[in-house]
């Protein structure tokens, strides 16, 4: 029996670190829970994240930095969707996830939603912004 799905994010070039704190920097009860590093002598290199557990909001993600370097990359097939609470929330999310990064959809009404953005953020993850009231 399954006891868990949990998101798994693949980073590559040792960035894991740098996008778990900036995504737990944007969320309201968010926080890494775990950090497990490669030693010397193991498969990545030494102090980069082996793996890793954080969260945001009641959602846990896991992640790596991957020691082998693939030719494939995050694509916006997989997004994580965010309900927002507020006009303001979703400027401050849809600007600070875009910079760096790309918008796929401009912050607009688009029928299904008064106010929805969907960008991908500077380490290529998609996100998809709605606005919920």
């Amino acid at each position: 029996m399954v006891t868990s799905i949990t998101p798994f994010l693949m980073f590559q070039d040792g960035v894991a670190e740098a996008a778990m704190a900036y995504y737990v920097s944007l969320f309201p009860n968010a926080e890494v829970l775990e950090v497990e590093r490669y030693g010397p002598d193991e498969q990545g290199p030494a102090g980069s994240v082996k793996v890793a557990l954080f969260q945001l909001g009641t959602q846990r993600v896991k992640c790596i930095d991957s020691p082998v370097k693939h030719a494939f990359d995050f694509t916006p097939s997989f997004s994580f969707f965010v309900e927002c609470q507020s006009e303001d929330e979703i400027l401050v999310l849809s600007a600070a996830l875009a910079e760096g990064g790309g918008v796929l959809m401009p912050l607009d009404d688009y029928g299904f939603s008064r106010r929805f953005t969907w960008v991908n953020d500077r380490f290529g993850v998609s996100w998809q912004l709605n606005l919920a009231a």
